[in-house]
């Protein structure tokens, strides 16, 4: 089976990944590491919800990407985080089980952060949070050269931005890190008109995914087709090139 083209999200239990299969049907899985999707699905198009290419310091509102795309999306833009410097995003290891060595950690990654932006400023709380799979998707590029055309930085928000005929979402997705049912059906309506099945996004997701991270892997899939397609776009254009080779670009 060729499959063409793969949305990815992280989920708490590594990433989950939604792509068609030979008769068109939607499918979706959850895989422990990106390289296992990589290896999964050779050769195929996989947009992903999470920041790739770091660069060595950090202007006003985070790196080119998200100052570009944020003022697009009206009262949805504070979904869209402000990612650090490298330095500061390999400065320490998020991954911890001690709640206050973890704000430690924090805010020494934080320092790194000020040091290498202008104006200075630290990590949100939120983007620490997503440190890890950051550092495991630029680690596996970094290694994997020939990864690199195939995959490709996206956001939900602004993906759907840009098939709601590039106007924002009306609700958010989540409201106080809980989610917020009107939004997710707002967003699952504007799936169904590009033929996403509402069942598909109704079921009960796969283990170790949430509802939403499902819903946000299949935005990501429609991402990746218009790729194929050669009718996604970057943020900016060209995308910006790190000091390790990695584009910096918000596709939509």
């Amino acid at each position: 089976m060729s499959i063409a083209a793969v949305g990815v999200d992280g989920c708490p239990d590594g990433w989950i990944a939604v792509w068609r299969d030979d008769s068109g049907d939607l499918d979706a899985a959850v895989f422990a590491s990106f390289a296992a999707i990589a290896e999964r699905f050779a050769d195929a198009t996989i947009a992903v919800d999470m920041p790739i290419g770091l660069p060595a310091r950090i202007g006003r509102g985070g790196r080119g990407p998200e100052t570009l795309v944020r003022p697009l999306l009206g009262a949805r833009q504070s979904s869209v985080f402000s990612i650090p410097s490298r330095a500061a995003v390999l400065a320490e290891d998020a991954v911890c089980d001690d709640i206050e060595a973890w704000y430690d950690r924090h805010r020494r990654a934080s320092a790194v952060a000020r040091a290498t932006s202008d104006p200075p400023r630290a990590i949100s709380i939120q983007a620490f949070a997503i440190f890890p799979k950051i550092r495991e998707l630029d680690a596996l590029l970094r290694d994997r050269p020939d990864l690199r055309p195939l995959v490709i930085e996206s956001h939900p928000e602004v993906a759907f931005w840009r098939l709601n005929a590039e106007r924002p979402m009306a609700m958010p997705k989540k409201v106080k890190g809980r989610v917020h049912e009107p939004g997710m059906a707002e967003r699952c309506h504007l799936l169904g008109i590009y033929g996403v099945p509402e069942p598909f996004l109704r079921q009960r997701p796969p283990r170790g995914a949430a509802a939403d991270d499902l819903l946000d892997a299949t935005v990501m899939l429609l991402i990746a087709e218009r790729r194929t397609r050669g009718e996604a776009r970057p943020f900016p254009e060209p995308p910006l090139i790190d000091a390790e080779g990695l584009p910096i670009a918000i596709w939509t």
